[in-house]
């Protein structure tokens, strides 16, 4: 006889089609004794802070000592002296226990310096003491430089990527070449030519091609800025240096005014003192404006800092963040030139110190992985031809 099959019983799983396309039976509702599903637990993040262990005197007998050998070595000791000073202030440098590390090669670096320095001295000797065809030469020169600009940035950041090394990983930069022209070729030409108007966009082109390109790792950098925060801060960089240059005027008039009323009924008219009033108020506010303008570009870039590193992350894991304030940094960097003036340079060691100790001591990394977790990526050994071209001709490409 054949066996009958009860429709009730239940089907074993082996019957049952894995496929999610295929029918599935009927899911009762859970029972109000059966307990609700709970979401997923959110990530916990992990706030790592950066710190900066360096003193001033520490530095000084490293700075002193650099000095004194690039002098007596005419300057062929300035790669030396730049590899001990990155690597005292990148191993004092401290992120979940873990010191930072430079490893660039010195005479890498010296190599970059000649070239750049052949280049540069042909430019100068061409200027200061004019020869048949030496327009020809400060015209190749000057071409070459603009042309290769973008190029020469890009080097300096892989190199300075490739040299910086935590927990025994190198990082790395991956801004490709057209890129770079992008950024720092079309965007400064746009600020240039649109009068300043599209010199905000060109600081967040430029940002972007910068964190974006970082790698540790496996994991690359994301900017997640905006644009209209570099307007913002640009406005108010104007409004500072020109609303102030305005309000000291206006105080100007008023102080002539009433030396003007007050000296109406003077019997003297030989007196000079109305006209040295004015002329002293035309300079006091030439001199106001230059120095309204200096605090507002010392604003806009610790703005324009504090910004940037809040908007950095690295691989949808790592964030960072900075509370630092843009008014703290102005006064730091124009107490330390000052005290740098009086001195005569004999407490650089002690501002730079100062100012990296701030900017490092108010920056977090948060984290929803172990910093432990990023897979080492083998990476070429750059050129420092770029490097050598940024330090010698002041190019300020950081953040």
């Amino acid at each position: 006889m054949k066996k009958m099959t009860d429709p009730a019983a239940p089907v074993p799983h082996a019957l049952v089609s894995e496929s999610l396309d295929a029918p599935q039976p009927y899911a009762p509702s859970l029972s109000p004794l059966d307990p609700e599903p709970q979401p997923p637990a959110p990530p916990t993040v992990t706030t790592y802070p950066l710190s900066f262990t360096g003193s001033a005197a520490e530095y000084f007998r490293i700075w002193i000592v650099n000095v004194a050998l690039s002098v007596i070595t005419l300057g062929f000791y300035t790669p030396w002296a730049r590899v001990r000073t990155r690597k005292y202030f990148y191993g004092h440098t401290w992120l979940d226990g873990h010191n930072f590390e430079y490893t660039a090669n010195p005479w890498a670096l010296l190599r970059g310096y000649l070239i750049v320095a052949v280049f540069w001295g042909a430019y100068a000797l061409s200027s200061q003491f004019p020869y048949r065809g030496s327009d020809w030469v400060i015209g190749i020169i000057a071409a070459l430089f603009v042309l290769t600009y973008p190029w020469l940035v890009r080097q300096s950041m892989r190199f300075l990527a490739r040299s910086t090394v935590h927990r025994g990983l190198s990082f790395r930069f991956l801004g490709t070449l057209p890129a770079a022209y992008m950024s720092y070729g079309l965007a400064n030409l746009a600020a240039i030519f649109s009068a300043g108007l599209a010199l905000p966009w060109a600081w967040s082109v430029q940002r972007d091609y910068q964190v974006s390109g970082v790698a540790y790792g496996s994991a690359q950098g994301r900017f997640r800025g905006d644009v209209g925060a570099f307007y913002v801060m640009a406005l108010t960089g104007v409004a500072l240096a020109f609303g102030g240059s305005m309000i000291l005027g206006l105080l100007g008039l008023v102080l002539s005014g009433g030396l003007a009323l007050s000296n109406l009924g003077s019997l003297n008219t030989q007196d000079d003192s109305f006209v040295n009033a004015i002329l002293i108020t035309v300079v006091a506010a030439y001199v106001g404006f230059f120095v309204l303008y200096g605090l507002a570009g010392q604003y806009v870039r610790g703005a324009i800092m504090k910004y940037v590193l809040s908007n950095v992350e690295l691989g949808g894991v790592v964030r960072l963040g900075s509370n630092l304030n843009p008014w703290m940094l102005v006064w730091i960097t124009i107490s330390n030139y000052v005290a740098q003036v009086f001195t005569l340079g004999l407490l650089t060691p002690w501002a730079a110190v100062r100012r990296t100790k701030y900017v490092l001591d108010h920056i977090q990394v948060r984290a929803i992985t172990s910093l432990d977790d990023f897979t080492a990526v083998n990476s070429a050994q750059e050129i420092a031809l770029g490097e050598a071209a940024t330090e010698l001709l002041d190019i300020n490409i950081g953040f």
